[in-house]
C-alpha cells in the first residue's frame, strides 16, 4: 500500500502522462479485471469529484482498473453516503490519500453564484453556497468549495493533517476543463 505522500505523486506523475496522451495508457485489460475479481481492489487514492461528464478521474490521472476509488456527485459535495464511502475505502481497503477535486466551469458552482432555487438542486446549491458565502469569481469559488469539503472531511472523520495515527492525508485540488492539468490547492 501507498504512502499518502507516494500516491500523490503518483497522481501528480498520471496527470503529466494524461496531458500528453491522445489515448488512455491506463492498464484495462481483462488479465487485470480477472486478477482483480479474485484478489480485490487495492486503489491508491480515493476521489470525491463532480459528475460532470468532462471529469474522468481515471483519465485525468492514467489510472486502471482497481487503482481509484472514485465518488462522483455534482458539485463534489458532501453528505453521509460520500463520508461512509470515504471511510469504508480508508478503513477496510488501507487507502491513505484522500482528494477532494473541483473543476473549473461547474455547473453546481454556477448555479450557487447564480442563486439557483428549486428541486433537489437546492440541496447541492445550499451546500456549496456555505461554502462559497457571496463569492462571485467562478475559480475562486471552485477552490472554496473544494477547501470546505477538506474541512469537512477532517472534521467528519476525525483526520489530522500531519499526526493522522493511520497515515491518512486530505487534500484538495482543481481539473482545468480548458486543458487538462490538475493543480494541488
Amino acid at each position: 500500500m501507498l504512502t499518502a505522500t507516494e500516491a500523490k505523486q503518483k497522481l501528480i506523475d498520471g496527470n503529466n502522462q494524461y496531458l500528453s496522451s491522445k489515448t488512455s495508457p491506463a492498464d484495462i485489460s481483462g488479465a487485470l479485471r480477472a486478477k482483480t475479481a479474485q484478489e480485490g481492489q487495492k486503489p491508491y487514492a480515493i476521489i470525491i469529484t463532480c459528475s460532470d461528464s468532462r471529469v474522468i478521474p481515471e483519465h485525468i490521472f492514467s489510472a486502471g482498473i482497481g487503482e481509484l476509488f472514485v465518488i462522483r456527485v455534482a458539485g463534489n459535495v458532501l453528505d453521509n453516503h460520500q463520508l461512509g464511502s470515504i471511510e469504508y475505502a480508508a478503513e477496510h481497503l488501507g487507502t491513505k490519500l484522500i482528494v477532494m477535486l473541483g473543476h473549473t466551469r461547474c455547473g453546481a458552482v454556477g448555479a450557487a453564484i447564480a442563486g439557483h432555487t428549486g428541486g433537489f438542486i437546492d440541496y447541492i446549491v445550499k451546500d456549496i453556497t456555505l461554502a462559497i458565502g457571496d463569492e462571485t469569481d467562478d475559480f475562486k469559488a471552485s477552490c472554496m468549495n473544494v477547501e470546505h469539503g477538506v474541512e469537512r472531511i477532517r472534521h467528519e472523520l476525525e483526520i489530522h493533517p500531519i499526526r493522522d495515527e493511520k497515515g491518512l492525508e486530505v487534500i484538495g485540488a482543481i481539473y482545468h476543463v480548458e486543458d487538462g492539468r490538475v493543480e494541488f490547492i
